[in-house]
């Protein structure tokens, strides 16, 4: 492979295009192929993007992970189809970065990473979360001892999802709800900061109207030393703050959009890191996919394969405690 990473996109929906575009603020790497169910979805991603010259557009996914000249496929399909798409990828002999959720359940996961181990081949969930340059600048401040010993993480994520019960969002049989789509953020980042949290087995909620996926969600944590996280998903300011025994550290208005880290020592005094990221924020875990592959990584340090197997297990324990099935499981 030369020093240009070549990118295959499996999936033409929102998020594939958010990536896509990340691509173009991207140092080393470029759009080479796009797959979708159909020759026309691929062909109009391909021209709405303006891809670079020479971009393939494939009218399936196994044409997508079978052209030579794609290093690196991102998986980008509806979430109960990233298990069984980044298994056919591996298996076409790519590297694969997936989408989150990484899979619909724990047992899901640790087959498409069994896989890629076997094969010998770098495996990524794109959680994006981890490679924002506020949350990086957070770690260190936490790291450096700045705020002492980390003692609680409060962290949630929302927005107003659609009514529309056809929506991806409202169907379960999509993996559709809170739980998915917006609480494995908080939750991935907990584990992050506070080192595999286990999920509390007294303190979790959910709301969900009839028949459909949960709209509300929420849990509590437990680490080692007195550690404790409080997650949620939700309509809500979307922050994160970690507090500990000299001060607090805080990103604020929509942590995984941030760019700034607040200091907060004991006295009340506060300092900004300023921390601005790149593009629509994508373009960092592309950049670190990038630099794994070219590093000959199976994974990599940030979001590495136990990250992800942990985050898995957790959401199960949720569901599990909330009642919340697929149709899968």
């Amino acid at each position: 492979m030369d020093t240009l990473v070549h990118w295959g996109i499996l999936g033409t929906g929102g998020i594939a295009r958010a990536f896509a575009l990340a691509l173009r603020d991207t140092p080393g790497a470029c759009l080479a192929a796009v797959g979708s169910r159909t020759l026309a979805s691929s062909t109009a991603f391909v021209a709405e993007l303006g891809a670079p010259a020479g971009a393939r557009a494939c009218g399936s996914y196994e044409e997508l992970v079978a052209t030579p000249d794609v290093d690196i496929v991102y998986i980008a399909t509806p979430h109960p189809l990233h298990a069984v798409n980044a298994l056919m990828a591996l298996d076409a002999g790519k590297p694969v970065l997936v989408e989150k959720p990484f899979a619909m359940s724990l047992r899901e996961a640790e087959a498409v990473v069994a896989k890629a181990r076997d094969k010998k081949l770098f495996l990524m969930e794109a959680m994006w979360t981890r490679f924002m340059p506020a949350l990086e600048a957070l770690k260190r401040v936490v790291d450096a001892g700045e705020i002492g010993t980390p003692t609680l993480l409060q962290a949630d994520f929302g927005f107003s999802a659609p009514l529309d019960p056809e929506h991806r969002v409202n169907k379960r049989a999509l993996g559709g709800g809170a739980l998915l789509d917006l609480g494995i953020y908080p939750l991935s980042i907990a584990s992050a900061i506070l080192a595999s949290p286990r999920i509390s087995r007294r303190r979790r909620h959910s709301v969900r109207p009839a028949s459909t996926s949960p709209r509300y969600s929420a849990c509590a944590t437990r680490a080692a030393r007195s550690r404790a996280a409080a997650v949620r998903c939700a309509r809500s300011p979307s922050e994160l703050t970690v507090s500990g025994s000299l001060g607090s550290v805080r990103l604020e208005s929509m942590f995984h959009m941030a760019q700034a880290v607040v200091v907060a020592n004991a006295s009340g005094a506060t300092r900004r890191i300023d921390a601005p990221f790149l593009g629509n924020g994508y373009v960092h875990e592309a950049l670190a996919a990038g630099e794994a592959l070219r590093a000959g990584l199976l994974e990599h340090p940030v979001m590495t394969h136990a990250d992800t197997l942990a985050t898995m297990r957790g959401l199960d324990t949720i569901r599990a405690r909330i009642g919340l099935r697929y149709p899968g499981d």
